[in-house]
């Protein structure tokens, strides 16, 4: 699910932008309108941009890829594109992260779960300039409500991540893409991190109200390679940074800094012999 990176902070939010991201290794012109296939992933996460943890996770799931004029399931969103111009494009989309158990962050112990997140809303995408040789920039401007599915999809709030982009497609089937973004949260969501209630509070861990604003900084890197028709394989890296954020002094904000390091394989199972729309 760009982040998929997506402005959802828990484990593994990166799951279908990592499974899609390598397809944008052929030329638009040669992509199916429809894949089905699988991929395997390892990917070690800080749980969230201030955690101390590092959490691990190593999955194996099917994915699919439609890439109609206007229904798309496509990278790190899925659902509708409401206009589509040369230089500008808005969707209306869907993109989700998974879960983590407040066991596996020690300054989250006896404190409720992080849920499986979804993400809903509009996501403006502006390309600066024509691509050349096949690399172009753009920038995104998603603004989504979080809702958690752990909680019968009650509302956590609302993210807004806008993001300057840059991506390549090279020769011999290489894809390349860095990008850096500001994820910004209201007070709900901002509250669902970093926020601790007082009958959560412990003397290492005094009681704390969350408020809206900049919840960091990150820069990723994103490599793919075409091994074959149906083979690709990716790998990823991602810096979070909660320097001059709004919840910098949480207690459960325990360091400045964290990387996240990921590598991937995907299968084509079946494709469609209709080419995309564009």
């Amino acid at each position: 699910m760009r982040a998929l990176p997506s402005p959802c902070l828990t484990v593994a939010s990166l799951a279908l932008t990592l499974v899609a991201t390598p397809a944008l290794a052929q030329s638009a012109s040669t992509q199916a309108l429809w894949e089905l296939g699988a991929a395997g992933f390892g990917v070690s996460q800080q749980a969230y941009p201030g955690a101390n943890a590092q959490v691990s996770r190593g999955l194996a799931l099917p994915y699919f890829v439609y890439r109609g004029e206007i229904l798309r399931a496509d990278r790190d969103t899925a659902g509708l594109r409401a206009i589509k111009t040369e230089r500008m494009e808005l969707d209306i989309g869907v993109a989700g992260s998974f879960g983590a158990r407040s066991d596996e962050i020690d300054e989250r112990q006896g404190m409720p779960r992080l849920g499986t997140l979804i993400e809903f809303g509009p996501r403006l995408k502006w390309k600066l300039g024509q691509e050349q040789a096949g690399a172009g920039w753009r920038v995104e401007l998603p603004l989504r409500g979080v809702f958690d599915l752990s909680d019968g999809a009650a509302h956590r709030g609302m993210a807004f991540e806008p993001k300057l982009v840059y991506q390549r497609r090279a020769s011999a089937g290489w894809f390349y893409a860095a990008s850096v973004s500001a994820i910004v949260a209201d007070k709900r969501l901002a509250q669902t991190f970093y926020g601790v209630a007082p009958q959560y509070a412990l003397p290492s861990r005094p009681s704390y109200e969350a408020q809206s604003g900049l919840v960091a900084w990150r820069l990723n890197a994103t490599v793919g390679h075409q091994l074959s028709r149906d083979w690709r394989i990716f790998g990823f890296g991602r810096i979070d940074s909660v320097a001059g954020a709004a919840n910098e002094n949480s207690p459960l904000v325990k360091k400045t800094n964290g990387a996240s390091l990921g590598l991937g394989l995907t299968y084509t199972w079946l494709r469609s012999e209709r080419s995309a729309v564009d």
